[in-house]
């Protein structure tokens, strides 16, 4: 398998609350929701870097077209990482995110392997780790 993920989809369950939490709250560029003429359709879209995108889909949705039962929702699963450039820079997302209504389970703080990072929730409980590497670079989006 050559390592060609393109979409980052997660499971919502008020797609109009979490599309407003990202899109407005959090400033992700997106067209808003889409497919919503077709049964188990409604999907919101938003650009992240290049080639990546964050699809927003309804939890009951995924369970039908995965032919899955819909079970109970773990926030501890998996984390979203959303590296930034500077320790001011996490703080500040973190704030972003904290007045777009996220919970903060974690406030920005030195971490034991040289970086700072923070938690939060969104609306449906998936954590975002907001976190900066001094070992790491990367080029900013435009």
């Amino acid at each position: 398998m050559k390592p060609r993920i393109s979409v980052i989809t997660i499971g919502v369950d008020d797609l109009e609350k979490s599309l407003k939490f990202y899109q407005e709250g959090l400033g992700l560029p997106t067209d808003g929701m889409v497919g919503q003429e077709f049964e188990h359709g409604a999907v919101a879209f938003f650009d992240l870097q290049s080639g990546l995108k964050l699809a927003l889909w309804k939890r009951k949705d995924i369970a039908h077209d995965t032919k899955l039962i819909q079970t109970q929702k773990s926030p501890t699963e998996f984390t979203i990482g959303h590296n930034v450039s500077s320790k001011e820079e996490v703080d500040f997302v973190m704030d972003q995110a904290e007045k777009a209504g996220a919970v903060i389970t974690v406030p920005p703080h030195n971490t034991f392997w040289g970086g700072y990072s923070g938690y939060f929730q969104d609306p449906d409980g998936h954590l975002w780790e907001v976190v900066w590497n001094p070992q790491w670079e990367f080029a900013e989006l435009e």
